[in-house]
């Protein structure tokens, strides 16, 4: 594919790395010289200097011809016009970045896809969502929905009072259970272990289960979880992601937001109906405490500067709160999130490259998702005609080793499946899928 990304900042940059590593033909657009050499130096992909949405530098691009056109610079109106030219000028799909939660209401979408913008995507709100989601199902580190709910991916870490620990993956017939479930993935210190009827599930392993709708609190219950209900939340930083995430939690829960600036704390309490808003530092803990730190059943650090956010909640997790989310940049991070203490890591750049890469990916997708700490995907594939898929039981398939279909959703029905399903035009199938096996998949579903 002939992809032009505009805006070579942690987006584009981000998704220019991934782009890259899987052979695509990418031009990265930027007016900062200084970041386009970095690219050059570090990446395969070609760079143009200059403003995305300036009809000479587009044509200089070949924009007509390109595949993708994904407009991520700081500038939201940039990102618009970038789309709009470029659709214009004859790219078959174009995306665009925007910050005004406004313009992702479905009339607003309309009106840019007729203006040429195919799609728009706001990483704030999505990660957003995302937080929202963890604060829901507290107990889990990872929630991914689909298809609103009718399977969900989450992610659970086994210790000792687990009825799992110790037991073979085809023995888990055995226990007395009341809930559909299928471990996809197994996240064992740095290693991804994809789940066979044989494997031996180990104490501290961090397992990632498919289940069906309203099966989330019986699996807790299975786990040997205990239930918590979050009532109070602290979000430490007010960062554009903090207001987004206040904003979605303020009705049901009780929120207090921090941050050291002044004008700022006087701007978010104009604009939150129903958050307290407070000046003071992430790392000024006798404040924090003050503030009611200890009562609080989940703290949710976003300053922009990722090792506050991880001592600040490893702090929060010290004096007793029960859920910790921190925002972090550097993939180092993400890739060690089960092992120094902080539930889960939010990472805006990954949320946003799963976003767009169902565009990329061969076949019709409906969504991707990344696993903290593990090096794959989970691809929501639609079969969306006849052919091999259709026509064999899956144990027949020739499946990947390195891959694995974790559920069905065919019409309203929610279904895990054993060997001799056999699958249907207009099923959604979610697979998981290491990098090696991935062109494979992508063929089988094509």
């Amino acid at each position: 594919m002939k992809i032009i990304i505009a805006g070579a900042g942690d987006i584009g940059f981000h998704l220019a790395e991934l782009l890259a590593y899987e052979n695509q033909d990418i031009i990265l657009i930027d007016t900062n010289p200084d970041v386009l050499s970095y690219a050059a130096t570090h990446l395969d992909v070609m760079t143009l200097r200059g403003d995305s949405s300036s009809i000479e530098v587009l044509e200089t691009a070949e924009a007509g011809n390109a595949d993708l056109v994904l407009a991520v610079t700081t500038s939201e109106k940039t990102n618009l016009i970038t789309a709009i030219l470029a659709k214009k000028m004859g790219a078959r799909q174009t995306i665009a970045r925007v910050t005004d939660s406004s313009y992702l209401r479905e009339d607003q979408r309309e009106t840019f896809k007729e203006l040429g913008v195919d799609s728009l995507i706001s990483p704030r709100q999505l990660a957003a969502r995302e937080i929202r989601r963890l604060v829901d199902q507290c107990t889990f580190t990872d929630v991914f929905e689909f298809e609103n709910g009718k399977l969900s991916l989450v992610g659970a870490t086994l210790d000792a009072q687990s009825p799992l620990v110790n037991r073979r993956l085809d023995e888990i017939h055995q226990i007395e259970i009341d809930v559909a479930l299928r471990p996809i993935a197994i996240l064992r210190g740095h290693r991804t272990i994809i789940p066979r009827g044989g494997t031996v599930l180990l104490k501290n392993d961090h397992v990632y289960f498919i289940t069906k709708k309203g099966d989330s609190d019986k699996l807790e219950h299975f786990l040997g979880k205990k239930k918590m209900t979050v009532k109070k939340i602290m979000i430490v930083g007010g960062t554009g992601l903090a207001y987004e995430t206040a904003k979605q939690l303020e009705k049901d829960y009780q929120v207090t937001i921090c941050d050291p600036d002044k004008e700022r704390c006087k701007k978010l309490a104009e604009i939150l109906e129903n958050t307290l808003v407070i000046q003071g530092k992430a790392g000024n803990i006798d404040l924090l405490q003050e503030e009611g730190l200890s009562s609080m059943d989940a703290f949710i650090a976003l300053t922009p500067n990722s090792e506050t956010n991880i001592i600040s909640s490893l702090t929060a997790k010290n004096h007793g709160v029960f859920k910790t989310i921190a925002q972090v940049e550097n993939k180092e991070y993400v890739h060690i999130s089960q092992n120094i203490g902080v539930d889960t890591l939010i990472n805006i750049k990954l949320i946003a490259a799963n976003n767009i890469f169902r565009f990329v990916r061969k076949g019709k997708i409906e969504a991707i998702t990344s696993l903290n700490g593990v090096d794959a995907e989970v691809i929501e594939f639609v079969v969306h005609k006849t052919n091999q898929l259709t026509r064999k039981p899956l144990k027949d398939l020739h499946f990947p080793e390195k891959a694995l279909i974790g559920g069905i959703i065919r019409g309203e029905e929610s279904l895990l499946p054993d060997g001799d399903f056999q699958l249907q035009v207009d099923d959604k199938v979610i697979v998981f899928t290491l990098p090696e096996a991935i062109s494979r998949v992508e063929k089988l579903f094509r």
